[in-house]
């Protein structure tokens, strides 16, 4: 299954988006929970909410679905700040 949990489409009004009324609450706030290239909002993995949020819907998929495994797109958003936009990441030489 291709997961994408990177970010949240910013015109979403409704599910997380505004969630508890804030912009805040699953979501980096101010222009690091904004990803201009794919103008989307992005998920704070810092926060105990979102990882518990993300881990217990992988966990739904595997148990109602039986998936055996994932493939997660984005990675590199997700690990660096500059979503790997701003500097060349080789990973062979």
């Amino acid at each position: 299954m291709s997961w994408v949990y990177l970010f949240l489409w910013i015109l979403c009004t409704d599910g997380l988006n505004m969630f508890d009324g804030t912009d805040g609450h699953y979501f980096h706030t101010g222009s690091r929970g904004h990803h201009s290239v794919w103008d989307s909002r992005l998920f704070n993995y810092g926060s105990w909410e979102v990882l518990r949020y993300l881990l217990s819907n992988a966990r739904w998929w595997l148990e109602e679905y039986k998936f055996d495994g994932y493939r997660f797109d984005g990675v590199t958003s997700m690990m660096y700040i500059h979503h790997g936009l701003q500097n060349q990441i080789c990973f062979f030489a």
